[in-house]
């Protein structure tokens, strides 16, 4: 098939272009997906190679578009837009410089996280190996373990005893200080002439009232006793 020449072939190959760059950006965000999981396995998956090789062919094939694109406007002299164009051009090849930078991080987290998860893979195994061969020092480990979760429930208990004793005392110091206020009010009481004369008609007033209230009821009571 002839290749494709002038501004209707620019914009086959401009849309072309775009489509491949939709599809990397799709590819993308599975790879990333890889890295994400909780057990990286220690080798990449059958999928993993997949999407990374379909991400190379995409990019591949971006480069040669772009290279046709190239190769079209410098042929092209008759070409609108001739400016536009270039920014366009410049724009693919900027985009697709992007993806290829993103796809060495990509590759290189992934292989950071299956470096990681192996050696703790690793890690495990040793001290899974350690302890079978050595039954006693695994017997002394575990009695660590026990004495520092006995030790850790020491310092919550102690935490919460130590909260207590503080708002007990803060309760005791509060009674003091009412007390202390109570002691000023009755001096400054004391000390004014006529008050404690005037406090003291105001609480007979209120003790002969009482009197008067209480009799008050009783008598109706009995009258309602009477007539019952």
């Amino acid at each position: 098939m002839a290749a494709p020449t002038g501004n209707q072939g620019w914009a086959q190959l401009r849309q072309q272009a775009r489509s491949l760059e939709s599809q990397t950006e799709t590819l993308f965000h599975t790879y990333s997906q890889f890295s994400t999981v909780s057990n990286i396995p220690a080798k990449p998956s059958k999928e993993e190679r997949e999407t990374e090789t379909k991400l190379e062919e995409v990019l591949e094939k971006r480069d040669n578009v772009v290279n046709q694109l190239a190769r079209l406007l410098d042929s092209e002299a008759s070409l609108t837009s001739s400016a536009l164009k270039q920014n366009n051009l410049s724009l693919l090849r900027e985009k697709l410089a992007e993806h290829r930078r993103d796809l060495a991080r990509l590759r290189s987290a992934l292989q950071e996280a299956r470096n990681r998860a192996n050696l703790l893979s690793n890690v495990r195994d040793d001290i899974q190996t350690y302890r079978a061969n050595n039954p006693e020092a695994a017997e002394a480990e575990y009695m660590l373990d026990e004495r520092a979760r006995i030790d850790n429930s020491h310092n919550m208990v102690d935490g919460v005893l130590s909260q207590a004793y503080a708002t007990n005392e803060s309760f005791a110091v509060q009674r003091e200080t009412l007390a202390s206020i109570n002691r000023r009010i009755t001096m400054a009481a004391s000390q004014v002439p006529g008050l404690n004369t005037l406090i003291g008609k105001i609480s007979a007033r209120k003790r002969r009232d009482s009197i008067i209230m209480g009799g008050f009821i009783a008598f109706c009571f009995v009258v309602f006793w009477f007539f019952l």
